[in-house]
């Protein structure tokens, strides 16, 4: 078998390159080692920048996400109870969308025509350090071969794509937080329009959301906690604790529908282009979830990574390509910088002490006295330029 691209990979990374990919008349195949039902089934945040949104329209794949998503003007900081909305529109005029990643996924994989082969096991990356890769992989008990021109690592943290690449060649920069996310899906109306970060002395929260009538929550718990030794009792109970007492009063609780711990983790790698191998998305990032970039960065790295392929495949042209590492290098770093310095905010560092509490309360005395500072926020959260 051949095509022009090889996609490892059917996250929303993935099938959104094949997408655009497929659009432009360039041939790809997408192998993902699981199941289209598992890949559904995986709960991410859903927070999109204007870019993802231009993005999902260019793929042909915004009319559900125009007719469920939620425009949002802002968002809500509080401090030990104090709070603080930051109105985007009024700031920068721009907004974001609430709208899931499983969403996001779903009307991705329906939109795709071309192949996708789920289930495709052992798959291993062949000379892509010359003009002539391939990719083998076994799926039913048989293996399979496709020649191709460029290859796509768009698998994930643990996928095999960055596992391929000699470790002479990479460079990792990598920060493990002391602390997870306990995320918890509930059928209740959100407990405000807008999401809510809060800080408070026994760790952070957020109230955040899917639609109006199913919400997502989220507590700040040590690195080394079990989801099993928390009930839902003992989660609203810690989260109303967390929160100021006229949201807490508010918020409705029900049964989890869904009950994880996400560990919080920075790191990029580098470089991103590897002869004819380009990694994209969670294969070359982690950011921490509270600046919401995790999505919005894989999707602005494989809007770059399409423009560089169609440009190599239709007009014989390298420059894209050998830009791409460069390019999309200097918007990952500064996406890494805001979601740390918002985890930074928010989080409880117990080993920085009184100290760097009172750190914390300054910088969010300061967000809230400087137009200037709630600008910067504005700016980042919504999305630097593509």
């Amino acid at each position: 078998m051949r095509t022009n691209v090889v996609i490892i990979g059917a996250g929303p990374a993935g099938l959104m390159l094949g997408r655009l990919l497929e659009l432009a008349g360039v041939d790809a195949i997408i192998l993902e080692r699981r199941s289209p039902d598992y890949v559904l089934g995986r709960i991410r945040a859903g927070v999109l920048e204007q870019g993802t949104v231009d993005l999902m329209e260019r793929a042909e794949a915004g009319t559900r996400m125009h007719a469920e998503g939620l425009v949002h003007r802002g968002i809500e900081l509080s401090f030990d109870g104090d709070r603080h909305r930051l109105d985007f529109s009024d700031l920068i005029d721009r907004t974001v969308m609430v709208y899931g990643q499983t969403e996001v996924t779903r009307d991705l994989i329906e939109a795709r025509q071309s192949s996708t082969v789920y289930e495709a096991e052992e798959v291993e990356l062949h000379d892509f350090d010359t003009a002539h890769p391939r990719v083998t992989y076994r799926q039913a008990g048989k293996t399979h071969r496709i020649d191709c021109d460029y290859i796509a690592g768009c698998d994930g943290f643990h996928g095999i794509s960055r596992q391929s690449v000699p470790t002479t060649a990479l460079t990792t920069y990598e920060r493990t937080y002391p602390f997870g996310w306990l995320g918890i899906l509930v059928d209740q109306p959100p407990v405000a329009d807008e999401l809510i970060y809060a800080h408070h002395a026994r760790g952070f929260a957020l109230c955040s959301q899917r639609s109006h009538t199913r919400s997502r929550y989220y507590v700040q718990v040590a690195a080394d906690e079990k989801v099993e030794a928390w009930s839902d009792a003992r989660f609203w109970d810690e989260l109303r604790l967390r929160l100021n007492p006229e949201t807490a009063e508010a918020l409705k609780t029900g049964p989890a529908l869904e009950k994880s711990i996400a560990p919080l983790r920075s790191f990029v790698a580098e470089p991103l282009r590897f002869g004819r191998l380009f990694l994209a998305g969670d294969a070359a990032h982690i950011v921490p979830p509270t600046g919401a970039k995790g999505l919005n960065l894989a999707m602005s790295d494989v809007a770059a990574l399409a423009d560089a392929l169609i440009e190599a495949t239709l007009e014989k042209s390298s420059a894209g390509i050998d830009a791409y590492s460069a390019k999309v290098l200097q918007r990952i770093w500064k996406a890494e910088r805001f979601s740390w310095w918002m985890t930074s905010l928010l989080h409880t560092f117990p080993e920085t002490g009184p100290f760097g509490r009172r750190i914390q309360r300054a910088d969010f005395d300061y967000l809230r006295s400087s137009h200037a500072a709630q600008q910067s926020l504005a700016e980042n959260y919504t999305g630097l330029p593509w």
